[in-house]
């Protein structure tokens, strides 16, 4: 008679569940998960190493390629360190609309998450739906900065520009869509763009009650994720797990309330929790997220339309002058070559700012010998924490069962590969 031992299944790092290059050496009893080791390092990109040869202002676009479906959110908490080492006051606009598109982009993160998540686990409809909604929101960024998915944004001492008063529309008849088509495709276009961004929010909350329908209660859906991948409160805060995978064990730790940054401690909102830990209360703490964070864009929404004001920093030692004044002014030409030549310096020191990304705590940790340039920056990603207890977490499940709590962890390599 042979022997029954167990073997060895690698899963990934081209797999389409692996949500980027990850590699999972899975050794298994048969269909049982023994033990799962995460490979990582296959998308490595050394943007924590590539920093420490660019002046700040020249780092801030890898931001937005660390985690690719949250990049506003991973601006914020770059600028918000180069804010503390230099004490540079922000405006109110500006926070507000940091907050705004800080929202925007949690219901984008979340909405790929869904997408994808119920994909990994057989529902396609939702992910078709989900992307429905990810392309007005995807305009929301183009709008502001002109790219739709690398923002690049946010700036130390507020954000590049202000909001548009008209939002771009869609242009003539092609072969694919004729002039009613293009008609009712601006239909919701034809004002400044808080009016687009206010139209979708009363529409938002109807879309959510049909990924609802497609999902909560329906039997397969809950057979895949309930009690599975259960994580206990004292076990997800002893791993370091934050964001839903930390409220989803019952703890109420959100930054956004617990050490509230910009203008959160202004808005009304609330943190949903899960009770038992499993990948169907992630959904939905995840689920409810998207509706809190609806709420929080109309508050911005409201606030903005009576509120003009600056939204930059006058320091323009850290930034650029604007555009009109430096073309007639000698002094606001100097500051804008010194800026796009050399940046400018923060004064020596360290400093650790961090906001409530879409997946979690999302830090950078800044050092300074007084260059224009980090002595050494360290991003404190939340997916990295969280793939270390996915052995945790699929250790006695089956094997489809990993597919179903890679998707509940939101895995993005970008940020764990860093």
């Amino acid at each position: 008679m042979s022997e029954i031992r167990n073997y060895t299944l690698n899963f990934g790092p081209q797999h389409p569940a692996a949500h980027g290059v990850l590699r999972l050496v899975l050794e298994m009893d048969g269909e049982i998960i023994e033990r799962a080791d995460p490979h990582i390092g296959l998308l490595h990109r050394a943007t924590e190493k590539l920093a420490e040869s660019k002046h700040y202002i020249q780092s801030l676009p890898y931001m937005d390629r660390l985690d690719y479906v949250s990049m506003m959110c991973n601006e914020h908490a770059y600028v918000m360190t180069i804010e503390k080492m230099l004490g540079l006051q922000v405006p109110v606009r500006a926070q507000y609309i940091r907050v705004m598109f800080d929202e925007i982009t949690r219901v984008l993160n979340h909405l790929m998450w869904l997408g994808a998540h119920a994909l990994d686990v057989g529902a396609m409809t939702v992910f078709l739906y989900a992307f429905r909604e990810r392309e007005d929101l995807m305009d929301c960024y183009e709008a502001v900065s002109g790219a739709r998915l690398h923002a690049a944004y946010y700036r130390p001492g507020g954000v590049y520009r202000d909001l548009p008063a008209q939002m771009p529309k869609f242009k003539g008849a092609s072969k694919w869509h004729d002039e009613s088509e293009i008609a009712a495709l601006n239909e919701n276009r034809q004002g400044s763009l808080l009016d687009f961004i206010e139209d979708f929010t009363n529409r938002f909350p109807g879309y959510i009650d049909e990924y609802e329908t497609l999902l909560t209660d329906n039997r397969i859906w809950k057979q895949r994720l309930v009690n599975i991948g259960i994580m206990s409160p004292e076990r997800a805060l002893q791993m370091g797990l934050t964001g839903p995978m930390l409220r989803g064990s019952g703890i109420a730790w959100d930054l956004r309330k617990k050490q509230p940054y910009a203008v959160y401690d202004q808005l009304d909102f609330d943190i949903p929790i899960g009770t038992n830990g499993d990948s169907y209360d992630r959904y939905l703490v995840r689920i409810e997220e998207l509706r809190q964070s609806n709420r929080l864009i109309r508050q911005c929404v409201d606030w903005l339309r009576q509120n003009p004001g600056p939204v930059i920093a006058a320091d323009h030692k850290v930034t650029p002058p604007p555009r009109t004044e430096m073309k007639e002014g000698m002094e606001s030409l100097i500051h804008h070559f010194k800026l796009a030549s050399e940046g400018f310096s923060l004064p020596a020191g360290e400093a650790y700012a961090a906001v409530e990304h879409p997946k979690g705590e999302f830090g950078i940790y800044m050092v300074s010998d007084g260059a224009n340039k980090p002595y050494r920056m360290k991003i404190r990603a939340p997916g990295f924490a969280h793939l270390a207890s996915l052995n945790e977490m699929v250790r006695g499940h089956m094997l489809a069962d990993v597919v179903a709590v890679i998707g509940t962890q939101d895995i993005v390599f970008g940020e764990i590969d860093r």
